[in-house]
């Protein structure tokens, strides 16, 4: 796991020693209120994006009722046993969202690390990291499909899912484990694309464009287009969609490779989604997405972490060589769904492929080599092909309830390393280690649950999952680190849940639920003489958690207050870590950590011309146990700030004869440690200060026409997201990722 093949390269030619200890160079070797919505999309729900004035005068006083597919049914949100919380598309594009950064790193509770843009994230919720993910901990849907490796092999836990708001209806976001229904990846949530459907009784169509421009940064801009033809009537639909975005960039670099805007790029899609309802018992959705994001170079920041302050200067960092990269993401995908009347079946099935191309500047890690080059550079080519078939049976409402499903996924990868220098004075490019690390994933589940509604009032759920997976993981070109090793492992999953109605529009609900990521095979180790260790594990196992939840959801005053509040507890066992092996670095299993936490929101409708948000969570995450490659028990949690909360308000008026709205959104997050305090640590800590930013917008709708602006980090806040702390120990700056300073833009669209 995580070879450090080109670190043995870099011994054989007389590289200093602590070069040879780089975890950062062996990790990249292989691989009291929670919002409802995204904060400048508190007012617009998913299913509620109409303009006010077309609502009736009674519709306008209350609450949209939010419907959600959670629980792999739709239902009301406030009937679902569990923390969901829905993004508006509509609302998230009016906000200036553009990312998923954007989308819901503002949700108290919820942390998005980049590693350097757009399309290479890793997800937190609830506190659920050791800073450096092997594995994802939160797992990705579009509609009804699982997205992304499951393996520790093609950097998988730092390959969120970054889609465009291209089509999207809504986002839905999960909190908690949800490892039953959803399987491996998800112990501490899960992220859910939801798309729109084909309407195969309306032409239909809109057309938008927008701009935004960047405080001494670029100018960006959007153009999308979205066509939907009935083929026949209420039997056929196709709907077409597309985009064009530009990145302005805002980062400046200094040294050989100096430039501004080095962070600007571009990212293009497509979307084709066909309907058929052949019979009104039968449906077939097929669906392709195609992403392509390409940057000239990362968005972060080189600091000082003992001084805490910026090496270079604000919003730049010293470069060698440039560091671009490219993500491009394809995705086919078939829903037949069948209603027998008694129970309704779903046979889905999908392929997908992800493919990144990353660049790092490896000049530093050269040492005192350096000077025999005028720079270094570390390429990173990773590719996963994944195929999945899911078959699914729910039943229908009534009494007793039940779904039951099998699942089945296969993924190949495979990582191509190259590193290579010029020679000093433009004397060439040199080849000093090149590699490649092939792996395959596959996995069988079944899983089920069932529900059983006692009378009006009480509902009980209990639920499993089993699963088995098998997988391949080799190292060639790498020396003596070369090696062909397999694994095999087991998991469970179970859920159970008991709510109680405490009338029509509120209820109560106990949570207990488990998750679990896979464990996988481990290459050998080396000692400080190439030779290898005996006797290193050979695998490591999955790891686990078990989660507690009690919670609350109403809505009150006719509709107009709805309330939701959780307090919960997480137990986590043999935690995945990065673990030294001589001069290697493989994945072990080791630690205990525990997360308790405390989530409440509310959406209030003042009136029909006031809407009033409000969100905070508390997350307390510790280990309990040593973890010997991050720290000791009593340490927090990276990546979690204790508090984080949210405010915002809307206010609807009317403008010139037409409906207008303006909207103020507040998001404020606490300090976070972006590692460990512990001596030899392989995730070094960092402080990352609290930070509060405000994002203010406005619209107009003309009918057809709509226009709208936005502000976001109204204050030009230059506020640390988040760090990169692996290079730290050895004198090096981290890499901090910076929020994006004031960014004014407008989009104009136009319906047909």
């Amino acid at each position: 796991m995580y070879p450090p093949n080109l670190e043995m390269q870099m011994r054989r030619s007389s590289f200093p020693p602590p070069v040879l200890k780089l975890r950062k160079l062996a990790t990249l070797l292989a691989p009291c209120l929670s919002a409802l919505c995204a904060p400048a999309a508190w007012a617009q729900q998913a299913g509620g994006d109409a303009p006010a004035a077309s609502k009736p005068a009674e519709a306008r006083d209350t609450l949209d009722v939010v419907t959600v597919t959670a629980t792999r049914r739709r239902e009301p949100l406030r009937d679902v046993p569990l923390r969901v919380e829905t993004l508006s598309a509509t609302a998230l594009e009016q906000s200036g969202a553009n990312s998923l950064a954007d989308y819901i790193g503002g949700l108290p509770g919820i942390d998005v690390k980049t590693d350097g843009g757009p399309g290479r994230g890793s997800v937190t919720m609830r506190g659920v990291s050791n800073g450096e993910q092997q594995i994802a901990t939160v797992g990705m849907y579009v509609d009804e499909v699982a997205f992304g490796s499951s393996s520790a092999f093609v950097h998988g836990g730092v390959q969120a899912l970054d889609l465009s708001l291209l089509d999207l209806n809504h986002v839905e976001v999960l909190r908690g484990p949800q490892g039953t229904l959803y399987g491996a990846g998800a112990m501490g949530g899960l992220l859910k694309y939801v798309t729109n459907e084909p309407d195969t009784s309306t032409f239909s169509g809109k057309v938008g464009l927008g701009v935004r421009s960047i405080q001494d940064g670029g100018i960006g801009h959007t153009e999308n287009v979205v066509l939907n033809v009935p083929l026949s009537t209420d039997v056929a639909g196709l709907r077409i969609a597309a985009f064009n975005e530009h990145d302005g960039g805002f980062i400046r670099a200094t040294g050989l490779a100096a430039g501004d805007k080095t962070n600007a790029g571009d990212t293009r899609g497509a979307r084709l989604s066909l309907l058929l309802e052949p019979t009104s018992k039968m449906k077939v959705r097929l669906a392709a997405t195609t992403q392509d994001i390409k940057r000239d170079g990362t968005d972060t920041v080189d600091y000082d972490a003992t001084t805490g302050r910026p090496v270079v200067g604000d919003l730049a960092r010293a470069l060698a060589t440039r560091e671009p990269y490219t993500v491009k993401t394809r995705l086919v995908s078939a829903d037949v769904e069948y209603d027998f009347g008694w129970a309704r079946l779903n046979a889905i099935a999908s392929t997908q492929r992800l493919d990144m191309d990353t660049a790092q500047d490896a000049t530093a890690l050269l040492g005192a080599s350096a000077a025999a080059f005028d720079y270094a550079r570390l390429d990173n080519t990773i590719g996963l092909h994944k195929k999945t078939q899911e078959l699914r049976l729910t039943s229908g409402r009534g009494e007793v309830e039940w779904i039951l499903g099998l699942y089945h996924d296969e993924e190949r990868g495979n990582v191509g390393q190259l590193l290579f220098g010029q020679l000093a004075g433009n004397g060439g490019d040199m080849d000093l280690q090149a590699n490649s690390q092939p792996s395959t994933y596959r996995e069988t589940a079944v899983y089920g649950d069932i529900t059983w509604n006692i009378g009006t009032a009480w509902s009980l759920t209990a639920g499993a999952r089993f699963a088995k997976n098998k997988q391949h993981y080799a190292v060639v070109g790498a020396g003596p680190l070369d090696s062909d090793n397999h694994s095999d492992d087991d998991s469970k999953t179970y859920l159970a849940t008991l709510r109680y109605s405490l009338d029509k529009t509120s209820s109560v609900y106990f949570r207990a639920a488990s998750g679990y990521r896979p464990g996988g095979p481990n290459p050998p180790a080396l000692d400080g003489n190439l030779q290898v260790i005996p006797g290193t594990p050979s695998s490591f196992n999955h790891d686990t958690l078990w989660s507690f939840e009690l919670g609350y959801k109403a809505d009150l005053l006719d509709r107009r207050l709805n309330l939701e509040a959780a307090l919960y507890q997480i137990n986590w066992n043999d935690l995945q870590q990065p673990m030294a092996y001589g001069v290697s670095t493989l994945v072990g299993n080791a630690g205990k950590a525990r997360v308790r936490g405390l989530e409440l929101a509310a959406r209030y409708r003042a009136s029909a011309d006031w809407d009033l948000n409000g969100s905070l969570a508390y997350t307390d995450p510790k280990l309990t146990e040593d973890a010997p490659a991050l720290g000791p028990a009593g340490s927090r949690l990276p990546n979690v700030a204790k508090i984080a909360l949210t405010a915002g308000l809307r206010y609807s008026f009317p403008l010139a004869g037409h409906e207008s709205y303006a909207g103020l959104n507040l998001r404020h997050v606490g300090q976070r440690n972006a590692g460990f305090d512990a001596e030899g640590s392989s995730v070094p800590n960092f402080s990352l200060p609290a930070y509060t930013m405000v994002d203010a917008n406005w619209g107009l709708d003309l009918g057809r026409w709509q226009v709208s602006a936005f502000i976001r980090n109204l204050t030009n806040k230059q506020a640390l997201l988040g760090a990169d702390t692996a290079l730290t120990a050895f004198g090096l700056p981290l890499h901090a990722t910076v929020a994006q300073p004031r960014t004014i833009g407008g989009t104009v669209s136009f319906n047909f």
